[in-house]
């Protein structure tokens, strides 16, 4: 019998990972390059492809689901699958997967991470040191632990984001539109005009979806406090860009810290990348040796578990009705 073959959309995936796929009998596919539409119907129409561990977003469309007629689950790499067309994959009955919770910690440290730098100015004290500049001994910032961190999404990231900020200090405010339970301390607002208009720093931890994309436009902007900062380690379509370019010209908000972009990799002429109360970092929050672990120990074990007629984890599990459809 021969063994399940599994593409990685990616030069490399952890030893560990690695390992497990092995172990558990498949072979493994790599991918070079730029990953594309195009490049993914070669690999896929190449050989059998049983499973594909998906690292970073390439586009896995309908037209990618029909090369590959031996495709029986796509396991992400991490959390997010908006680059996946989960309805295609749900009619020709592929299983998709996610690693959840795998990178939650390494984004929420980096949320708060660029939380952080923009309360004290870092960039701009950074670039006045390098032209020979001092501080001026007038230069005083609020506290963080006086700033209303305002969550905006809890899930597994949103959920660690808000006990790190709550952790040093700072008054949390929760906006899901799912019921939550929250820790003692933290504040739910189901409004998310309340919430803006009541946060001095806004951290975006939702899915991209049709209902997110844009979420953060100018109506949102012109509800933030004038004073406030917008953190997106989400994604970049979450936030329409144009707008949050004007609202940071007119000074509509104080600043950005950004891991996610509408289009990436970024344009070098992007005019974010040179505002200097912008910190811009290139989709990195999750760029940790214990997330990597973790996000490619928990995809191979969706994959090997599911080949073999088992569900590693059912909260892993985006469309188990494939299950029920006897697909």
């Amino acid at each position: 019998m021969s063994k399940p073959i599994v593409l990685v959309t990616a030069s490399t995936v952890s030893r560990l990972a690695q390992d497990r796929l092995r172990d558990g009998g498949a072979e493994l596919r790599f991918m070079q390059g730029d990953v594309d539409e195009d490049a993914l119907i070669a690999a896929l129409s190449a050989e059998p492809i049983a499973a594909i561990l998906l690292r970073g977003s390439p586009p896995l469309t309908d037209r990618v689901f029909a090369a590959a007629p031996a495709l029986k689950i796509v396991a992400k790499h991490g959390a997010g699958v908006d680059s996946v067309d989960i309805a295609a994959a749900t009619r020709r009955g592929i299983a998709v997967m996610v690693a959840s919770g795998a990178n939650a910690d390494a984004v929420a440290e980096h949320a708060l991470m660029l939380m952080l730098m923009l309360s004290r100015d870092v960039r701009r004290f950074q670039v006045q040191i390098a032209a020979g500049g001092w501080r001026d001994l007038n230069d005083l910032y609020t506290d963080f632990r006086d700033r209303t961190v305002g969550i905006v999404g809890y899930g597994q990231i949103g959920e660690r984001t808000a006990k790190l900020a709550a952790a040093l200090g700072a008054p949390v405010v929760v906006h899901s539109r799912s019921r939550v339970t929250l820790p003692a301390g933290m504040r739910h607002e189901p409004d998310l005009k309340a919430l803006l208009a009541a946060a001095d720093i806004v951290s975006l931890h939702c899915p991209l979806s049709p209902a997110t994309k844009g979420l953060i436009g100018a109506a949102a902007f012109a509800g933030m406090k004038r004073g406030a900062f917008l953190i997106n380690t989400a994604r970049g379509p979450v936030v329409d860009e144009a707008a949050l370019i004007e609202a940071l010209r007119q000074g509509r908000i104080a600043g950005a810290g950004l891991d996610t972009f509408a289009v990436e990799p970024v344009d070098p002429a992007n005019p974010l990348l040179t505002m200097p109360n912008v910190i811009c970092t290139p989709h990195i929050a999750a760029a940790t040796t214990g997330a990597a672990v973790q996000m490619g120990t928990i995809a191979s074990n969706n994959i090997i578990e599911f080949l073999a007629g088992r569900i590693y984890d059912a909260r892993n599990f985006l469309n188990p009705g494939i299950l029920e459809s006897g697909k």
